[in-house]
């Protein structure tokens, strides 16, 4: 019976092994699975990759190619209305020129004629002559007269004609020009469009390659606690081993050394079983004595008789023999009790004869026997005597070193009584130990915040002087463009139209990012809330947190108490709870399962509050970020309403500058038609003087206009410069706050994602 008791302990010791070994073959199949599928996320996310950067490219060269186009046309704009004012100019250069020429050949032969008059008047002509010289001479200055005035009043209509020319010719021109402008407006915007659309196309493919990254670090980390857990199991293993084949070669010599104790135990039952018949039959004679002595004490008080030197000497000797047979009963009971304690010491309790334990049963009712000072123990020479001091000290000796013994000990007969219990006891302090160390590793957790990436802090390092960099190169381009063109006049219209299209086009930027940033908001806002009902519902599938609910007063305030509330589980108090699982926690009654399930479950319920703390204050944090969205986007548009306005004004304001020129010309051309034909010189000296004066006039007015309108654009350039610097520094303080939310739920996730693998890897290896 006793060999077949030991192969069933060691069977029952050696099914943790092949239950161990069977899960851990489970895990390298499964690590194995995570592997492969983590291989084929790499190669997705490399083709898509470079499918973004063939995105890349071909947005850069459509950009590169309507810049290139946009260039072109407004350079051939410029050059076409170049072309036509250099005409315009020559053509009038010629038409002056042609006309001096006239009035110079005509003042020539007056100048002759009339210096022939003179000459024949020096001559001493009569008065007659004189008189009828005069009078034809005044004839025919009066004809000459009439017929310049005729032509003269014939050039200016043909003159007015082709001016009507010119300014339908210009009219043609604006037009032209506007249906050009129009097309590239609708060009630009085309462009726009596109390039919006493919905006659209690589934030949607990133924001899938966010989630795709995402979803290989949760794999990588899965990965990485398989590993470390596959290790752990590993060297549990090898200890468990070694344990074993320690444990092994000790029962193999327990086995060896127990064979001569068994003999000697069967020796010692036959000498008690002896003794124990001598005990009785002594017992009976006692009786029997102590019967005859009382009868005879009897006897003789009733019968007055001088005792005899013999009858006084048989009483004597009786008496000896009776305290003799006393002490030899009494050591025998004392060896009897001493060798009875020593074989239920060496013997388990499922092997002790029901004999003996009748035995000992009767003697603890008659009376409480313990253990004298000396105790024998059976060695290879015989009985030896040994203190009970010295097998307490062999018994701890034993408990904390189980090597360091000799065989002759009485501690390696008690192995198999004692292995068990010790087992226990380690195992529990190695469980109470291990839980210690979770719960300090949560502290360190929650006071350092999690891990940081030192890559990402590199790859967003980079980002940003990619962008400061940029920012630089834009600005210094925008100074060196000021610093050229701050003289040219023509680069008012351009500037203007620069600046109309440019704001458009932030405003187009602003809206668009802004749209996407709410939408990314909504997006990882529906992504969160699907995360916490996935991890409410594995929490109430887990078996970890099924535990039984008992009735508290309602007094707590926490998170997961209000929770509790919400979800209609008011009979649940979270801190008395925690304290009863802390005392169920300490309490050394219960089973190593029970211990760790209990220890397991306030960690949960304390991680579980944290988190319901931490979600409250991201979902408050979002809250606040989409209003604040919201407000900036309604800033934006005002600010685009108030620009469009101002823009509007200055351009009735620059009308209106031109056509006050075009009526100071027509004022010019009206004085000179209206000038009276006497006095043609002093009328035609005034003519230069006032067309001098006017053409100063409009020269100076038209360069204080444009003084002015460079001094308020460059004003407006530099408003509109700050603004944007500042619409960027918010830009990008918006992409931190969103970045740094993105790292705190990817946190939260990671925290979570390791509790899972830490409990489901709790619950498979603890059934």
């Amino acid at each position: 019976p006793s060999k077949k008791g030991r192969e069933d302990t060691l069977i029952i010791d050696l099914n943790p092994f092949v239950f161990a070994l069977t899960t851990n073959e489970e895990l390298r199949s499964k690590l194995m699975d995570i592997q492969i599928e983590l291989q084929q996320e790499r190669g997705k996310v490399c083709k898509l990759r470079e499918r973004l950067q063939e995105q890349r490219q071909a947005r850069e060269l459509e950009q590169h190619k309507h810049a290139v186009a946009l260039t072109d046309l407004r350079a051939k704009l410029h050059e076409e209305k170049l072309r036509e004012i250099a005409a315009a100019r020559e053509a009038l250069a010629r038409q002056h020129e042609s006309e001096l020429a006239r009035a110079i050949k005509i003042r020539d032969t007056e100048v002759q004629r009339l210096q022939g008059l003179v000459n024949a008047l020096r001559d001493g002509a009569a008065d007659k002559l004189k008189n009828a010289l005069l009078g034809e001479a005044r004839e025919e200055a009066r004809r000459a007269f009439d017929g310049e005035r005729l032509k003269l009043q014939q050039e200016i209509q043909e003159q007015k004609t082709a001016r009507k020319q010119a300014e339908e010719a210009l009219a043609n021109a604006l037009q032209a020009d506007k249906a050009k402008a129009a097309d590239l407006r609708t060009a630009y915007q085309q462009h726009q469009d596109e390039v919006h659309r493919i905006k659209r196309d690589c934030e949607k493919d990133i924001r899938r390659l966010e989630v795709e990254e995402r979803d290989t670090r949760r794999f990588q980390l899965k990965i990485a606690e398989l590993h470390s857990v596959i290790r752990k199991l590993e060297d549990r293993n090898a200890l468990l081993a070694d344990e074993r084949n320690e444990l092994l070669k000790r029962v193999r010599e327990a086995e060896s050394q127990m064979k001569p104790m068994f003999e000697k135990n069967k020796r010692l039952s036959k000498k008690n079983d002896d003794l124990l018949q001598t005990l009785q039959r002594m017992e009976e004679k006692l009786k029997n004595l102590s019967r005859e002595n009382a009868e005879m004490v009897s006897c003789t008080r009733h019968v007055l008789k001088r005792p005899s030197s013999l009858t006084d000497l048989s009483h004597a000797h009786e008496e000896q023999e009776v305290e003799f047979l006393k002490l030899q009963v009494a050591e025998q009971r004392g060896i009897i009790d001493e060798l009875t304690q020593v074989r239920i010491l060496l013997k388990p309790p499922g092997l002790m004869p029901e004999r003996d334990r009748l035995v000992m049963s009767k003697k603890n009712r008659r009376k409480p026997l313990k253990l004298t000072k000396r105790h024998v123990v059976e060695t290879y020479f015989g009985f030896d005597e040994e203190s009970i001091d010295s097998e307490t000290s062999s018994l701890t000796s034993y408990n904390t070193d189980l090597t360091d013994r000799t065989p002759a000990t009485p501690e390696e007969d008690l192995e198999e009584s004692v292995s068990r219990e010790e087992s226990e006891l380690r195992f529990r302090q190695l469980t109470r130990e291990y839980q210690a160390l979770q719960r300090a590793y949560a502290l360190l957790q929650e006071q350092t915040g999690g891990s940081l990436d030192a890559e990402r802090e590199a790859r967003t390092r980079e980002q940003l002087q990619s962008e400061l960099s940029s920012c630089q190169a834009k600005i210094v381009d925008l100074e060196k463009a000021l610093a050229e063109r701050g003289q040219d006049s023509k680069w008012v219209e351009e500037k203007q139209y620069l600046l109309r299209t440019n704001q458009e086009l932030h405003e187009k930027q602003a809206e668009s990012r802004l749209q996407a940033e709410v939408q990314d908001a909504r997006d990882q806002n529906e992504l969160l809330e699907f995360r916490v009902l996935e991890l409410e519902e594995r929490e109430r599938r887990s078996p970890a947190l099924n535990l039984h609910m008992s009735t508290f007063p309602e007094n707590s305030s926490s998170a997961l108490q209000i929770y509790c509330h919400q979800e209609g589980i008011k009979d649940v108090i979270i801190p008395e709870l925690m304290k009863k699982l802390d005392i169920l926690g300490d309490n050394g009654n219960l089973r190593n399962e029970e211990q760790v399930a209990v220890i397991q479950a306030g960690t949960v319920i304390s991680l579980c509050e944290k988190w319901l703390k931490k979600i409250d204050s991201t979902e408050a944090a979002l809250t606040q970020k989409m209003i604040d969205l919201e407000n900036d986007k309604e800033l934006f548009s005002k600010q685009k309403g108030f620009l469009e306005e101002e823009l509007d004004y200055r351009k009735q304001a620059l009308d209106q500058a031109y056509m006050r020129i075009e009526e100071l010309e027509a004022t010019l051309y009206s004085a000179l038609q209206q000038e009276q034909p006497a006095c043609r010189a002093v009328a035609e000296s005034l003519t230069d003087r006032q067309r001098e004066e006017l053409r100063l006039a409009v020269d100076k007015l038209r360069r204080q206009i444009l003084r002015q309108s460079r001094q308020y654009d460059s004003q407006i350039l530099q408003e509109r410069m700050e603004l944007l610097q500042q619409a960027q520094q918010r830009i990008r303080e918006l992409e931190d706050r969103i970045d740094l939310q993105k790292r705190q739920i990817k946190e939260i996730e990671e925290k979570f994602l390791f509790l899972f693998l830490f409990f489901s890897l709790a619950f498979i290896l603890w059934p």
